[in-house]
């Protein structure tokens, strides 16, 4: 099989387009599942997509063909190049066009193989995931669960000289708890690049206490309630928040940060306490890649800004909206900065507290473990809809003292910023909801004085 290097090379050198644009993406992936407190499957899967944008000038504007395929060969390449040639060609001027990206300086590792993950990532896991087992049968609770590795190398090539390459490792690890009727259910997440920083002693022994904790069920109807939201969940509201940040749907009108008269609210306060959302692509333990990896256009991403280099962005800067986000086209067609989307979302206020010292000072208020489910209701106030699962506990003088019926709640994460009134200290966490698409994620844990818990759920 060619080096991935070499592909973007012969594919380039095949071009016959005015511009082009190759995309190499290799990936391997490494699994366990587990059920009933025993390992039930494991793999090892690795995987091949090639992406060929070409674009061609005419008199009318740049036009751009965009074509990807899986498993690709040195013997597809000129079919592949000639079916995205053939692509710009019969679709017309690209609205976003943009001269392709020069002058930034090739990755020293352009040429090297990828980065591969195995079954040896779950070397020390493994084995203290299988004692946990063994403490949770003791214990009366069943484990189940899926712990996921995966690592993309990006190999990205134009005909305007950049050759740059990203590996991205990402971890994922989930556990339900379950009672042995199977009426009682806890859950935890995490997030990790590579399973050294995952204790699952430490994991079955919270699910342990979120289970003890459910002994005493509470009945509790619908209403508004001092809520403790945990980082998962906030990070949850936030990255679907983060994804509605369209700087031309504002501009449009269309959002939650639009304005009368073609205007967007960048540059209000849009919350009281000190929050700084940003996202950062060489932040310790949640670095991501640092330049754009575009497989196609449309909203604020655009295929002609691939190798874009990126930097540190502010979103929200000490409760201020600062940036929405942009391509180079929709930037200049609104006005506002350019600020493509990068693949880390952090939360900051400065709190120190844990979330057990946030419990300890609530007099009533409920505890959430994760959100599921979650809808759009209304863009314009990015109302979104969702329910509580895993665990709502009941808070009173500083101790948790039961479980509470699951929830429908209806809430906008722009609003819900504006009301909390305490951030606890910032902390890698798991969205639950989007963790199949986003992990790279740093939240705070937050108090929200009234809650919208607007129906009862029956789930679990």
């Amino acid at each position: 099989m060619s080096k991935p290097h070499e592909i973007v090379e012969r594919a380039l050198a095949l071009s016959r387009a005015d511009g082009c644009v190759v995309i190499a993406d290799e990936q391997s992936t490494a699994n366990l599942r587990w059920a009933g407190n025993a390992l039930t499957t494991n793999g090892v899967t690795r995987g091949r997509q090639l992406t060929v944008i070409a674009t061609v000038n005419g008199q009318e504007g740049t036009a751009s063909g965009v074509v990807s395929r899986a498993a690709v060969t040195a013997d597809d390449l000129e079919s592949l190049v000639r079916a995205a040639e053939s692509a710009a060609l019969d679709g017309g001027p690209a609205e976003d066009a943009q001269p392709l990206v020069t002058d930034v300086p090739p990755s020293p590792a352009f040429t090297e193989p990828p980065a591969e993950t195995s079954s040896e990532v779950f070397g020390s896991f493994a084995p203290a995931l299988g004692e946990s087992f063994a403490t949770a049968k003791r214990g009366g609770r069943e484990l189940y669960g899926f712990a996921n590795h995966m690592v993309t190398s990006t190999y990205l090539g134009t005909s305007t000289g950049l050759r740059l390459r990203h590996d991205q490792p990402t971890g994922t690890l989930e556990i339900n708890a379950k009672s042995p009727d199977r009426t009682k259910s806890a859950w935890a997440g995490r997030a990790t690049r590579d399973f050294t920083d995952v204790d699952p002693a430490a994991l079955d022994a919270e699910l342990a206490q979120q289970l003890a904790w459910a002994e005493r069920p509470v009945e509790l109807p619908a209403g508004r309630y001092e809520t403790l939201l945990p980082p998962s969940a906030v990070a949850d509201l936030l990255t679907y928040m983060y994804w509605s940040a369209s700087g031309r749907d504002a501009v449009d009108g269309r959002t939650v940060f639009s304005k009368p008269g073609g205007a967007t609210k960048a540059g209000e306060q849009l919350a009281e306490l000190p929050l700084t959302l940003r996202s950062d692509p060489h932040a310790p333990g949640l670095e991501a890649a640092p330049f754009v990896i575009a497989h196609a256009s449309g909203g604020d991403y655009s295929a002609f800004d691939n190798g874009l280099p990126l930097t540190a962005t502010d979103w929200i800067r000490d409760g201020k909206l600062v940036n929405l986000l942009t391509s180079r086209f929709s930037a200049g067609l609104t006005g506002l900065p350019v600020a493509p989307e990068i693949d880390n979302l952090i939360l900051d206020a400065g709190g120190t507290k844990s979330l057990a010292e946030m419990v300890a000072e609530t007099e009533r208020g409920l505890l959430l473990t994760c959100l599921w489910y979650i809808r759009e209701v209304d863009p314009a106030t990015l109302l979104l809809t969702g329910l509580t699962r895993d665990g709502v506990y009941l808070v009173e003088n500083g101790e948790v003292t039961g479980a509470v019926n699951n929830f429908r709640f209806n809430e906008s994460p722009v609003d819900l910023l504006s009301r909390a009134t305490e951030a606890g200290r910032t902390e890698p966490t798991l969205p639950r909801e989007w963790g199949d698409w986003f992990t790279r994620a740093a939240m705070p844990a937050l108090r929200v004085p009234d809650f919208n818990m607007s129906s009862v759920s029956q789930g679990v």
